[in-house]
């Protein structure tokens, strides 16, 4: 019987999506970020809502609508209060909207820097000859899964290559490693024979 490492990696990216869009200033079409900001304009019965951006240029300002002479009273009750004090998980949220970024912009661009929370679930690193690992990301992320497992795992990206051709790696699709990862996804690494299998199990428990 193996000894397994069973672990979960919440994935986590660090920088909303970017739009690309002409800049009225610079005159060229850039990317711009979001600010973590909103402007709101309500008159006691409806209100018009916008995310604010930046050119990353020149900061000139681009407001995404949120709002379009909403009624006060439709809204969510936590949502008003949230945009006008400037809530940083709503700000996050509207700005890893892609559907509609996507509907506002031709192109869209997903970074892929990524935090990758760990979990060990059962096993102990030390003894382990497999290591069973749980993929979730939180949201849409532009990392490969062959540098984001590198990363996690503390090996170069050629290596991830290596193990999968050696039949080391179990993915679920042979392709998986050169798309980010699913929402959910599982894996697995044969750590049997591999001289650095301890040092593999303790990157991946995050130890």
């Amino acid at each position: 019987m193996p000894n397994t490492l069973s672990v979960l990696w919440t994935v986590e990216p660090l920088f909303a999506p970017r739009p690309w869009l002409p800049c009225g200033r610079c005159g060229l079409v850039t990317a711009f970020r979001s600010s973590g900001r909103f402007r709101v304009n309500a008159n006691g019965r409806r209100v018009d809502a916008w995310l604010v951006y930046r050119c990353g240029r020149c900061e000139k300002s681009w407001n995404r609508p949120l709002l379009e002479r909403q009624p006060v009273a439709s809204l969510d009750p936590g949502l008003l209060p949230a945009l006008l004090a400037n809530d940083a998980a709503t700000a996050r949220a509207v700005a890893f909207d892609l559907a509609d970024l996507r509907r506002r912009a031709e192109r869209v661009e997903i970074l892929d820097r990524v935090e990758i929370r760990r979990l060990c679930r059962a096993g102990v690193p030390e003894a382990a000859t497999r290591l069973d690992i749980e993929l979730r990301t939180v949201r849409p992320v532009g990392l490969r899964l062959d540098r984001l497992l590198a990363d996690g795992l503390g090996v170069p990206r050629a290596r991830i290559g290596a193990l999968q051709d050696a039949g080391h790696l179990t993915l679920p699709a042979r392709r998986a490693l050169r798309r980010p990862p699913p929402e959910r996804s599982r894996l697995a690494v044969d750590l049997g024979d591999l001289p650095d299998a301890a040092a593999i199990a303790r990157a991946a428990a995050g130890g």
